[in-house]
């Protein structure tokens, strides 16, 4: 029998992963001491142990390992294969966003006279599960907005939120220069919306409600990104799929600390818990940037109801597959409810096309 210290040094896991695999019931000692506690190997366990070092040094989250250890060896085998071809897959996708984002640090501003506009559709759907709808979902000539509300007065909340940004498309004057400063000082608006939408909801619900808020202000030639919270704004530029949000939640934050995968995110305990949103009580600055539009651009805003349960390679491919917005926007939500439905769900879809001159 090996001391958990020796079996450690023997099979290259700390002390610390050992206790962890011990609870997950992933490696369990071979022994251990009734008054002590202390934890005793077997040397026949070492083969198994390499394994799940070696997996874990391929990044693959635990609950796929404790799958591949439970295979005959040559079952897993495949399943390892199957999982680094899903790897591969992921990373091309992510080197093709790296790509995009030189591009577009690297492109110079438009300067041709060509006249861009926006063709547009938005719907929000209760979902098969939820007993409301409290999620907002618009689209105008130069304002797209999700919001998903959440607490007692959720409902309100997103409307509010939405509501306070909508005399940005009425604005036939936006000011390209400094439209950053215009739509942060809208939020604000929305912030005191959100507030006064709570407080008249009644007692308790300023102090649970808030909302997620993702817009996009169309200036003629680019649009300005506004976003806070878990809702979602996706590029489909060249048949290719751009998420150009990040996520403001716990395990996004852990992710993207490198102590969470992907996968392991998607049943983390935490992963609906935010981390920003317009709160009543809580004050938060949101994401803003700019965005260069080409024609061919179709922009994709949701609610976290679809990103959720949906993956997004299917997102891409209902996108690419349905040529109207209006009726891309019905397809995704289709596929939520689906996917089970589990949560409102809302969409907006917007296509950059030539226009008149």
């Amino acid at each position: 029998m090996l001391t958990i210290g020796a079996f450690a040094k023997a099979c290259r896991l700390s002390p610390k992963a050992l206790r962890l695999y011990d609870e997950l019931e992933l490696l369990k000692p071979s022994r251990v001491d009734p008054d002590t506690g202390y934890r005793y190997y077997a040397v026949a366990q070492l083969e198994q142990a390499r394994l799940v070092a070696w997996l874990r040094r391929l990044g693959m989250p635990l609950a796929r390992i404790r799958e591949v250890c439970g295979l005959r060896p040559p079952d897993a085998a495949v399943e390892i294969r199957a999982y680094w071809a899903q790897v591969e897959a992921e990373t091309a996708a992510r080197r093709d966003l790296a790509e995009f984002l030189v591009g577009q640090l690297l492109t110079e501003p438009r300067k041709d006279t060509t006249m861009l506009e926006l063709r547009y559709a938005a719907h929000s759907d209760r979902g098969r599960v939820r007993p409301a709808n409290q999620d907002t979902a618009y689209a105008g000539t130069r304002l797209l907005a999700v919001a998903d509300g959440y607490g007692p007065a959720g409902a309100p909340v997103s409307g509010a939120a939405v509501e306070a940004l909508r005399f940005l498309d009425t604005d036939e004057h936006l000011p390209a220069g400094n439209v950053l400063n215009l739509l942060e000082e809208a939020v604000r608006g929305a912030t005191e919306a959100v507030r006064d939408a709570a407080n008249d909801a009644g007692a308790g619900s300023a102090q649970d409600a808030g909302t997620t808020l993702t817009a996009l202000l169309w200036t003629g030639s680019r649009l300005a990104l506004v976003h806070i919270g878990d809702s979602r704004a996706y590029l489909l530029r060249d048949g290719a799929l751009f998420r150009i949000t990040d996520d403001h939640t716990v395990v996004q934050s852990m992710i993207d600390e490198g102590r969470l995968t992907p996968e392991e995110a998607t049943t983390h305990p935490q992963r609906m818990l935010l981390l920003k949103s317009l709160s009543p009580t809580t004050p938060a600055t949101p994401d803003l940037r700019l965005q260069d539009a080409a024609p061919g651009d179709r922009y994709l805003l949701c609610s976290d109801g679809l990103s959720r349960v949906v993956p997004d390679a299917d997102i891409r491919r209902l996108l690419n597959s349905t040529p109207a917005p209006d009726t891309a926007v019905h397809a995704l939500i289709a596929a939520a409810n689906e996917a089970g439905g589990p949560d409102n769900v809302s969409c907006v879809v917007a296509d950059v096309v030539e226009g008149a001159a």
